[in-house]
C-alpha cells in the first residue's frame, strides 16, 4: 500500500512566508500560542546555531478531513484558502514568525507567567563568543526599547533608534531574513565614528549567525489529502506529547465549524448564551461530565437508530452497522445527528442526575463510575417519561448496581456502552437480561479489601446504606438530598481509626467498608477516636449542642446502618465484622438480584491494602451548608 505521507526539508523562511500569506494555516481545534520568553529565546538560539528544533507535520487540504482553518497568531488577515494545515509545530512556528518576520512587539509571558511585551535582539558580541552560551546572546527588551535598572529610573540599555542599536552592537531579530538596510546603516555609522573594522565584525556575524537563519531547513512530514479523520486524530495525539492530548470533541468541533456550526459555543456557551455544560453541571453529580461523554451518548443513539433502520430493511448479522461510541464513531458523527440528538441526550443526563439522587448519589465525588453515565444517559434519553414508571425503574436500578458491584465499568467500557444501551432497552421491553446483569459477580471477601473511594463498589456500598434508610447516629435523620449537603455527610469509621490503631483488633483492615458508614460531620466529631462504648455513652448523655438520645432510639439508629448495637456496645470488633459483613452481603444481593459468592470462613487470605489517604474522618469533602441542590 502506498505511503500516505511524504517527508522533505523546507526552508524556514519559505515556511514563515507561507504562514504570512495564509497558504499554511492551523486547524481550528489547535489551542492558542502559549510559549514563554525563555522557550522563545531557546528556540532562536538553536536556529542561530543551525541546531535541529524538531520536525513539523502538515496535512494537505481538500481531502477527507474538512477542518475550519485559522491563521497563526500574529499573521496578517487574509482570505487565502490554505493549501495545508499545521498539525504539529504551531508553538515553534508562531514563535519564529512573531520574532523574526513581524515588525510589531511580541506579547508573551515570563517563566513566572507575568505578561510582557518584548522586542528581541541578538547581542552580537556574545553571539560570536566561542566560549559563550548562545542563548544568553538573545534578549527581550521592553516595548519602549529601554532596559532600566531594578527600580526603573536608570536606563541601562537604550535601543530606541537604529543608531543606538548600532552603538550597542544589538541586532534586531525581526531583521534576520532582511538585514541589508540595517547592515548599510551599521557600516555607515561606524565609518562616521572612525571604526571601519566594525564592517568586518558584521560580516563575521552575518556568516556565523544570520546565514543560519537564512539557510535553515525544517524537516516537514506532510500527510496527504486522503488521510482519514481517525488517522489525523491518532497522529496528532502521538506527536502532541508536550501538551494536553487532543480529544475527539476538538476534532468534531473543527469539522462542524467548516459547516458553520459552533459546537464549542453550543457546549460551553458564550456571551448571553448558557451552554449545555453549564446547565448540566448545576447538578453536583454531573460536575465532571465531559464533552466527549456527551458525544458518546449521542453516537450510541445515532448508531442504534441506523442499525434498527438497516435491520428493518432486511439486513442481518454482520451486514448490520454496529452500535458504537468509539472515537471513530464520534469522528464520523454527522452534524445532522448531533442536532437531532443533542437536546434528547441533555435531557437524558438530567434524568440520570435525578435517577442517581434516588439512589442517594448526590456528588461526582461519590459516583461509583463516571463512565457509566454515558449508557445511563442514552438509555434514559430513549425511555423518556417511562423511566420513572415502576417496572423500567426497577430494571434500570438493578442493571446499575450490577455494573457497580460487578465492577464492570473500569476498563473496555466502549464495547459495554453499546451492549448495555441495546440490551437494557430490550430488557425493559420484555426481552432477556442484559449481559451486565448476567456477567456481574461479587465475592464476599471483596468487602474486606474495599478501603477507599478508588473502588466503585466502595462508593456503591455507601449509597446503598443511605438508600436503605441509614439514620445519623446523633440526629436520627435520613440522608436525603437536603440533609446530605446541609450536614456534610461523608463516609466515616464505626470503630474509630485511633482506637483501632491502639487496640489492633483482628482480623480486618479497619479502613474496610465493613467498618465504615455514612455520618454527618458533627456526629463524627462527637465520636472522636474513642471506643464505640464510650461514644455511645456520649450520645446517650448528650451535650449542649446535642440533646440526649434514649438508648432504645440510639440502638434503632445503629441498626439502620446494619450494625448490631449489642456488639458495638461491647466493643466486640471481631463479632461486629462478621455480622456486618453478612448484613452488607444481603444488601448487595437485594440490590443486584443475585447471590453473592461466600468464601468459606478461614480459607480466604486477609488482603492488606494501604489505608485510604483521603482521611475521611477529617471531612475530606467539606461542603457549604447553603449549597444549592439542583
Amino acid at each position: 500500500m502506498p505511503s500516505t505521507f511524504r517527508t522533505n526539508p523546507v526552508s524556514l523562511e519559505a515556511l514563515l512566508k507561507e504562514c504570512e500569506a495564509g497558504t499554511l494555516q492551523l486547524p481550528d481545534f489547535q489551542r492558542s500560542w502559549v510559549w514563554d520568553d525563555e522557550r522563545i529565546r531557546g528556540l532562536l538560539a538553536s536556529v542561530s546555531e543551525g541546531f535541529p528544533v524538531g520536525a513539523l507535520m502538515t496535512l494537505d487540504t481538500g481531502g477527507h478531513v474538512d477542518f475550519k482553518p485559522r491563521k497563526l497568531e500574529g499573521t496578517p488577515p487574509s482570505t487565502t484558502k490554505p493549501q495545508s494545515l499545521l498539525l504539529d509545530g504551531q508553538q515553534r512556528m508562531t514563535s519564529l514568525y512573531q520574532t523574526t518576520m513581524r515588525k510589531e512587539v511580541v506579547r508573551t509571558i515570563t517563566a513566572r507567567r507575568v505578561k510582557v511585551s518584548f522586542w528581541y535582539y541578538i547581542d552580537m558580541q556574545k553571539a560570536l563568543d566561542p566560549q559563550g552560551d548562545r542563548e544568553e546572546a538573545f534578549i527581550g527588551v521592553p516595548e519602549d526599547r529601554k532596559v532600566k535598572a531594578a527600580f526603573g529610573k536608570t536606563v541601562e540599555l537604550d535601543l530606541s533608534s537604529p543608531e543606538l542599536e548600532y552603538e550597542s552592537l544589538m541586532f534586531p531579530v525581526n531583521r534576520v531574513f532582511d538585514w541589508d538596510a540595517w547592515q548599510d546603516g551599521f557600516g555607515d555609522y561606524w565609518i562616521d565614528k572612525g571604526d571601519p573594522e566594525k564592517r568586518r565584525f558584521f560580516q563575521r556575524f552575518k556568516n556565523e549567525v544570520l546565514q543560519n537563519f537564512k539557510h535553515y531547513q525544517v524537516p516537514v512530514i506532510a500527510l496527504g489529502a486522503d488521510t482519514t479523520k481517525e488517522a489525523v486524530c491518532l497522529v496528532f495525539e502521538k506527536v502532541n506529547t508536550g501538551g494536553k492530548p487532543l480529544d475527539a470533541f476538538e476534532l468534531v468541533t473543527a469539522m462542524y465549524a467548516a459547516d458553520g456550526f459552533e459546537l464549542r459555543k453550543d457546549w460551553i456557551g458564550g456571551v448571553g448564551h448558557e451552554g449545555r455544560e453549564t446547565r448540566l453541571k448545576k447538578f453536583r453529580v454531573l460536575s465532571k461530565i465531559a464533552s466527549t461523554e456527551f458525544l458518546q451518548a449521542i453516537s450510541l443513539l445515532h448508531t442504534r437508530e441506523r442499525r434498527a433502520a438497516e435491520e428493518k430493511a432486511g439486513k442481518k448479522g454482520r451486514e448490520l452497522p454496529a452500535v458504537s461510541a468509539t472515537r471513530q464513531s464520534l469522528l464520523s458523527l454527522p452534524l445532522s445527528a448531533y442536532k437531532r440528538y443533542a437536546d434528547k441526550v441533555e435531557e437524558g443526563l438530567v434524568r440520570a442526575a435525578k435517577f442517581l439522587h434516588t439512589l442517594r448519589i448526590y456528588r461526582e465525588f461519590d459516583l461509583p463510575y463516571q463512565t457509566q453515565l454515558v449508557p445511563l444517559a442514552a438509555i434514559l434519553a430513549e425511555l423518556g417519561d417511562r423511566w420513572d414508571h415502576e417496572g423500567p425503574r426497577q430494571k434500570l436500578t438493578r442493571w446499575y448496581w450490577n455494573g457497580v458491584f460487578g465492577e464492570l465499568y473500569g476498563s473496555a467500557v466502549e464495547s459495554r456502552f453499546a451492549k448495555d444501551v441495546v440490551e437494557v432497552l430490550d430488557w425493559i421491553d420484555g426481552k432477556g437480561e442484559p449481559g451486565t446483569v448476567v456477567e456481574a459477580t461479587f465475592r464476599s471477601e471483596r468487602l474486606r479489601s474495599m478501603v477507599s473511594r478508588l473502588s466503585a463498589a466502595y462508593k456503591g456500598m455507601n449509597a446503598l446504606l443511605m438508600k436503605k434508610g441509614a439514620q445519623d447516629f446523633r440526629s436520627g435523620q435520613d440522608f436525603d438530598h437536603t440533609v446530605f449537603f446541609n450536614e456534610n455527610v461523608d463516609i466515616h469509621h464505626i470503630f474509630p481509626k485511633d482506637w483501632c490503631k491502639q487496640q489492633k483488633p483482628p482480623p480486618l483492615d479497619f479502613d474496610s467498608i465493613i467498618n465504615k458508614t455514612p455520618l454527618s460531620a458533627r456526629t463524627n466529631r462527637i465520636i472522636g477516636g474513642v471506643a464505640p462504648s464510650v461514644y455511645i455513652g456520649r450520645l446517650e448523655k448528650g451535650r449542649k449542642d446535642s440533646p440526649a438520645i434514649p438508648g432504645e432510639r440510639l440502638d434503632a439508629y445503629l441498626a439502620s446502618h446494619l450494625i448490631d448495637p449489642t456488639l458495638l456496645r461491647a466493643d466486640d470488633y471481631a463479632a461486629f465484622v462478621a455480622a456486618r459483613q453478612q448484613a452488607l452481603i444481603a444488601l448487595i444481593e437485594d440490590a443486584t438480584g443475585k447471590s453473592v459468592h461466600r468464601d468459606h470462613p478461614g480459607t480466604a487470605e486477609i488482603i492488606e491494602i494501604e489505608a485510604d489517604t483521603s482521611d475521611e474522618d477529617a471531612g475530606d469533602a467539606i461542603l457549604s451548608s447553603t449549597e444549592e441542590a439542583a
